[in-house]
Formats: C-alpha cells, structure tokens, sequence
C-alpha cells in the first residue's frame, strides 16, 4: 500500500525468446533471470502482490518457487513475437478483476532488468504519488548527447536532429534521457490497448548500473560481470 492505495507488481515473461532460447530462466549468477525482478518487487515497501503473466508452465513454477503467483496462465494469442506488452498487460488486469482482485496502481517490471534494485520500485512509485497520479516510466541518461546526432538526407547532407546550437560546451548542453524499460506505474483501471506505456510523462531516473536491459547473449554476459563485481542478491526459492 501507498497512500492507502493497493499496488500490483506485475511481470510478464513469455515462454519464447528467440535472441536468448529460454531467456526469462536461464541461469543468471545461479539464479533463474526473472528471480531477479520477483525478488525487487517482493522486497518494495508498496507492492502488496506480485503476479507473474506467462503462457510457460516451467516459467509458472519457477515464478511460484521465487515467491510470485501466477492466478492465471496468459492465452498463446498474446504469447507470439509479434504480440504486444500492452495486451498482455491488459488480459492480466482482466483476469485480474475477473477473480475478484482489483487493485488501485499496477507496477510493470520486464524480468529483463535485472539489476534494478527496491528501492527504484519504491522510488518510481513515489514520483507516481507526488505527480497527482501521472504514469511513471523509468529512464536512463543518454550516454551520447542527440545534440551532436544527425541525419542524412538523399544528398548525403548532414542535418541536426534537434535544433539546438552544438558549438556550445559539452557541459553546458542539455541533458536527455531515454526509457529504459525496467519500471512502469500507472493507474490500474486507466489502462487500455491504446495505453503507450514507454510515453508516460513522469519520468523516474536510474542508474546506469541499475539500467541494463537483457536483449542478446552480450547483455547477459555483462548482467553477470556486474553482478560478479557486486555483492550478489540474496534470492532465496520457497
């Protein structure tokens, strides 16, 4: 609960992943991917349920052994590559309400940040609360400032993406951030299938070490070499 407000974690994780065969499972630091981010919702300070969305019953179990539930299985419709989050998102707060369990705020986590800590859940549910209840979605500062960016046209002349004078100092430009993906927090009943989620307008920042997002083999090797570096999260199966 947050300010007398109900909070569902909810983390969706479908069996096929072409980049990374069996990716949301797979062993990371001796523990399954999505371990990772049932255990940061688990240990929010806000979050009175966390629900596991999958159409897999091996992803089921293994969500059920790290202390998620699964109340529902997701339909193989919503499971394809080409099916969007959003729709998973939606099915889930159905069936949801179908069993009688509504909540006031649903917290979106991809199992594919792993690094993300409590404390950014907490954090990002927060700035959900002190925004007069505007979506949040957590970003990352942009290593590569857009105001050098350009684009070509079919003459092969550069032109600026954004119209901002470059020949001011480096510190003294503008920063930017992009969406990382790693927490989203909206209104649970004001979600729809035209929900955008990665245009919500409060932005919660994170760190970059905090950041990564799973999308190849490489990804993962690094997820492990920070993990190796820090002390490793105490992920404990029921």
């Amino acid at each position: 609960m947050c300010e007398d407000k109900s909070v569902l974690a909810l983390i969706p994780a479908r069996g096929g992943s072409k980049g990374i065969p069996g990716k949301n499972i797979k062993p990371l630091c001796g523990h399954p991917l999505i371990a990772y981010t049932i255990s940061a919702a688990r240990k929010s300070k806000y979050v009175d349920a966390v629900v596991v969305t999958t159409d897999s019953k091996e992803i089921a179990e293994v969500s059920r052994r790290y202390g998620a539930e699964i109340p529902f299985m997701r339909p193989e419709r919503l499971s394809s590559d080409t099916s969007r989050t959003i729709d998973a998102v939606v099915h889930a707060r159905d069936a949801m309400v179908d069993l009688g369990r509504e909540y006031d705020v649903i917290v979106l986590m991809q199992p594919t940040s792993p690094l993300r800590h409590a404390e950014d859940v907490d954090g990002a549910i927060e700035a959900y609360f002190s925004h007069g209840l505007m979506g949040v979605a957590s970003v990352l500062e942009a290593s590569e400032n857009p105001v050098l960016t350009r684009h070509l046209d079919e003459f092969g002349i550069m032109h600026p993406l954004i119209p901002i004078s470059s020949t001011i100092r480096r510190q003294d430009m503008p920063r930017f951030y992009h969406v990382n993906g790693a927490i989203y927090v909206n209104d649970f009943h004001g979600l729809s299938l035209d929900t955008s989620l990665n245009d919500n307008p409060v932005a919660y920042v994170m760190k970059k070490d905090r950041s990564l997002d799973i999308d190849n083999i490489e990804d993962f090797l690094r997820a492990e070499a920070i993990l190796e570096k820090l002390d490793k999260p105490q992920l404990v199966a029921m």
